[in-house]
């Protein structure tokens, strides 16, 4: 079961030749892991590519693929409960469901180093995530000025929008 997607989009940023290049994928792949992955790994930037997802603006998962290494930040367990993307994300980080009692809190899952050698280190990914009051869409606006493809990142999204 999937819930409503409708603030939902995935977007791609690599980095050739020095130059951020951003841009949207299919909106299919806001529920389906192993398809960003895929589409991740077609992308031809010098370090990889970075998949930033927003799903209805509840949460966000963060993906930095590079050859075969896929590493993986989800903004909140507790979304895997009305989400497939996040209970995707969970199985593959091999953490279970939350329980019932968890469900009061917010806390992340993966890798929170995955943009350390970028010059965003985990610490500044965690008071990112530690924003309560800040949307999934806000908080991935925030990595991706951080990481210098801001301007790009809203671009992309502004002209989707139109």
């Amino acid at each position: 079961m999937a819930a409503e997607t409708g603030e939902s989009f995935a977007a791609v940023a690599f980095r050739e030749d020095g130059v951020w290049q951003v841009g949207l994928l299919p909106e299919r792949l806001v529920e389906d892991l192993d398809g960003l992955i895929g589409a991740l790994r077609q992308q031809p930037g010098d370090i990889g590519s970075i998949g930033l997802v927003n799903v209805a603006d509840e949460f966000f998962v963060a993906l930095r693929v590079g050859g075969e290494e896929v590493r993986v930040l989800l903004s909140d367990v507790t979304a895997a409960v009305a989400w497939d993307l996040a209970r995707q994300v969970l199985d593959r980080l091999e953490l279970g469901m939350p329980g019932e009692s968890d469900l009061d809190e917010v806390w992340p899952a993966g890798d929170l180093s995955i943009f350390d050698d970028l010059g965003l280190d985990e610490l500044e990914v965690a008071s990112v995530l530690a924003d309560l009051d800040a949307y999934a869409d806000e908080m991935l606006a925030a990595i991706a000025g951080r990481l210098g493809f801001g301007e790009a990142f809203e671009r992309a999204l502004d002209a989707a929008v139109r």
